[in-house]
């Protein structure tokens, strides 16, 4: 069984800088298959940032240049730094690990405002 635990969320004006944290724990041997999804109301959830199953990062066009995806596997830690938010990616952001094609595990959420 994988636990992940995110944290890092807030509110912050356009232009500004979050970074959330994703950290596992339970039966997890690699970070690879580690991502960042997000969901804003009304809206269907939608991958943000990944680690594919061979540790290559894939990123929704949409934040491309803006936000990074890393990881401190010493930690069992993922992290997403968001640089030059919008409002629109105001959202619930979760974490996910997914191995073999199989979502294993979702975070609980955590909340994202990005407002004037």
């Amino acid at each position: 069984q994988v636990q992940l635990v995110e944290s890092g969320g807030g509110s912050v004006q356009p232009g500004g800088s979050l970074r959330l944290s994703c950290a596992a724990s339970g039966s997890i041997f690699s970070l690879n298959g580690m991502g960042w999804y997000r969901q804003a109301p009304g809206k269907e959830r939608e991958l943000v940032a990944r680690f594919s199953r061979f540790g290559f990062t894939n990123y929704a066009d949409s934040v491309k240049g803006r936000f990074t995806i890393s990881r401190d596997n010493a930690k069992s830690t993922v992290y997403l730094q968001m640089n030059s938010l919008k409002p629109e990616d105001t959202a619930v952001y979760y974490c996910n690990y997914n191995s073999g094609g199989m979502d294993v595990a979702w975070g609980q959420g955590i909340q994202v405002t990005v407002s004037s």
